[in-house]
């Protein structure tokens, strides 16, 4: 018995040890052969470093000779010049032959780095689409000078395709579809399903406040505040409940403000809505207003709402240091539209010219530049 166990245990260990050296052998032949393979490797590595450093250079070059700002073009896009194929040359002509300048190719590229890796092929299907919404080539090539995002930031033709049909469908004018381009170009990068969601959510919307007519609804909105397509439809629902709320509006007058003046802060940030409406009433009744004068006063002038608390803030600490009362901002909201540089000249001027403007009217303090002149030559002489 105690023999038998003693075999068993020398077989197991010179198997053990067989396979033990048998597997530093294996093991020894891997490391050997990858040692073997590994100058190779390096070799053809350095080759394509090489390659590409060169397709970099002739890149670089390229781009110069175009007149494109390098450094610009790198702190917008960096990946761009990682880029094994670019096609700026291809870039250059075709929009030259669209009518387009040098020096505006140039400045195309150093904002919009990615333009260059668009296919002729895919520029030439773009472009064609956006002929069916535009009356020439000249005007594409106003809106690339002005925002190249616009044009290059997709490169799915389909998906512009289908959403350019769809806005059509729901009656957008040939107007109003230029100023999504030009204004709200991430419309037409949207998913067709996004554009369905929030023209079938505003139609919904019109039809519950008593339009009769949720195509003319949709329009209005849309030409009103071109963004809101690019918005979430929780955002949009939340503001009109907001100002449904705060202002207390019956459905009828609720339609007529989301319709007008109310449509442009209708994608404004929730938490910035109350946040600066809070701030407006908090800092006007601190002067003596009262709830009704807030609210006319808010109402008269939605845009009020844009401005940041400090802005805002600043403006009133401003007119009230020049002596204009709390009951003249109310009466005249769109002289927060001035700077506070203008306001604080302007008060200053007036002074000196003998303006009083606690008992005058201050609606000059939002004139344009020169009608303001005007007045002031004639107040001064």
């Amino acid at each position: 018995m105690i023999m038998a166990s003693r075999n068993i245990w020398c077989v197991r260990r010179n198997f053990l040890f067989d396979l033990r050296g048998w597997m530093l052998q294996y093991s020894a032949e891997v490391f050997l052969k990858l040692i073997s393979f590994r100058p190779f490797s390096v070799k053809c590595d350095s080759k394509d470093k090489e390659s590409l450093e060169e397709e970099r250079e002739d890149l670089l070059s390229n781009l110069v000779t175009m007149g494109v700002d390098i450094d610009m073009a790198r702190r917008r896009q960096p990946g761009v010049f990682n880029k094994a194929v670019t096609n700026e040359q291809e870039l250059k002509i075709f929009l030259l032959s669209k009518g387009a300048s040098d020096k505006v190719i140039g400045s195309i590229i150093s904002r919009y780095p990615r333009a260059i890796t668009r296919t002729p092929e895919s520029l030439s299907k773009r472009w064609d689409l956006w002929r069916k919404i535009m009356a020439s080539d000249l005007e594409i090539v106003n809106i690339l000078e002005r925002s190249p995002e616009s044009f290059f930031r997709s490169n799915n033709n389909l998906n512009l395709e289908n959403n350019i049909k769809f806005l059509c469908s729901v009656g957008l004018t040939h107007k109003c579809l230029c100023r999504l381009l030009t204004n709200a170009p991430r419309t037409f990068s949207n998913s067709l399903n996004l554009n369905k969601q929030m023209v079938e959510f505003l139609q919904e919307t019109g039809m519950s406040l008593g339009h009769n007519d949720p195509r003319d609804f949709v329009r209005k909105i849309i030409s009103k505040n071109p963004s809101i397509l690019i918005q979430s439809t929780k955002r949009v629902k939340t503001n009109i409940a907001f100002l449904q709320s705060i202002f207390n509006l019956n459905k009828e007058d609720l339609l007529l403000l989301i319709c007008g003046p109310g449509a442009r802060i209708l994608d404004l940030s929730n938490d910035c809505t109350k946040k600066n409406y809070t701030n407006i009433r908090e800092r006007l009744l601190s002067l003596g207003c009262s709830e009704e004068e807030v609210q006319r006063f808010v109402l008269s002038y939605l845009n009020m709402v844009f401005l940041s608390e400090k802005k805002f803030n600043d403006k009133i600490d401003c007119l009230i240091e020049g002596k204009v009362s709390a009951s003249q901002i109310i009466e005249n909201p769109r002289i927060l539209d001035s700077s506070i540089n203008t306001l604080k000249t302007r008060i200053r001027e007036l002074s000196h010219a003998g303006y009083d403007l606690s008992t005058s009217s201050i609606a000059l303090l939002s004139w344009s530049q020169r009608r303001y002149e005007a007045k002031l030559k004639r107040l001064c002489g």
